[in-house]
């Protein structure tokens, strides 16, 4: 059991961290620069973590950028005020993304003149199908070595096996319809804490709604960012530079002010 808690926690947190950092940070919004080798090393890691639920960074960071400018509206490929369930939420986001894969549907040109990374072949290779069930085999098969009997244990599976899109819902799903407000942004986007360490700071969607270029997710004394301290070391350690406005001073909350 011990083995089993260990690879679904372990998991689930290095698939988060590469999806906040990389796929959120880097391909949607840019918040630091990086060499070609330090990109194609996260690119990798993205993908290898992932695993059979790996998200492509230039679709994922098109529909992130969308939602952005729509959010909330009837226009945002993932606002829960539009679906009576997280499931059918989590259709219609697959839908859109999967049409921007095939070229069916062609994003406007606003939300890909900013660069998004791309590799090929990796993305050939990680979206194939029969890279996709390998995955899953290696999962069931480790289940099957170390949970044996243990029948509960194999319900994590389904889990293991939607990782990023599972991850992507709840942030979506809560973070536009539970928590608190810092800011007045013209849409639902709230802040959970303290659930937001257990999703990297991806849950304080109020703050970053408000200051989408902020690398530091959290705003007020007691909100923590998980990912930020990481990405200040990696910083130090000039394996990425975070840019000005990632770091810059933000504007005070209304309510502080007000208070104030």
């Amino acid at each position: 059991m011990t083995a089993i808690l260990i690879f679904f926690f372990s998991h689930w947190f290095l698939s988060l961290f590469f999806h906040t950092f990389f796929l959120h940070r880097y391909a949607s919004h840019q918040m630091y620069d990086t060499s070609k080798g330090w990109e194609r090393v996260f690119y990798f890691s993205t993908w290898f973590f992932q695993g059979s639920s790996y998200l492509i960074p230039r679709a994922y960071g098109v529909m992130h950028r969308m939602h952005h400018e729509y959010s909330d509206t009837e226009h945002d490929p993932h606002s829960p005020h539009f679906f009576k369930d997280v499931w059918h939420m989590m259709i219609h986001t697959r839908e859109i993304y999967a049409a921007f894969l095939s070229g069916k549907k062609l994003p406007d040109a606003q939300f890909t003149k900013d660069p998004l990374p791309v590799w090929d072949s990796l993305d050939k290779f990680g979206d194939h199908r029969a890279t996709r069930l390998t995955w899953i085999a290696l999962y069931i098969a480790f289940y099957v070595i170390f949970a044996g009997t243990t029948w509960w244990l194999y319900l994590l599976l389904p889990i293991h096996f939607l990782m990023g899109p599972i991850q992507g819902a709840i942030v979506n799903w809560c973070g536009h319809k539970y928590g608190y407000s810092n800011f007045d942004n013209g849409d639902h986007s709230r802040n959970s804490e303290p659930w937001g360490i257990f999703l990297l700071g991806e849950l304080f969607q109020n703050n970053h709604h408000k200051h989408k270029d902020s690398a530091n997710f959290a705003k007020k004394w007691f909100e923590f960012d998980p990912t930020y301290p990481v990405m200040r070391a990696m910083h130090f350690l000039g394996m990425i530079k975070l840019r000005q406005t990632a770091t810059a001073k933000i504007a005070v909350p209304k309510k502080s002010r007000k208070a104030a």
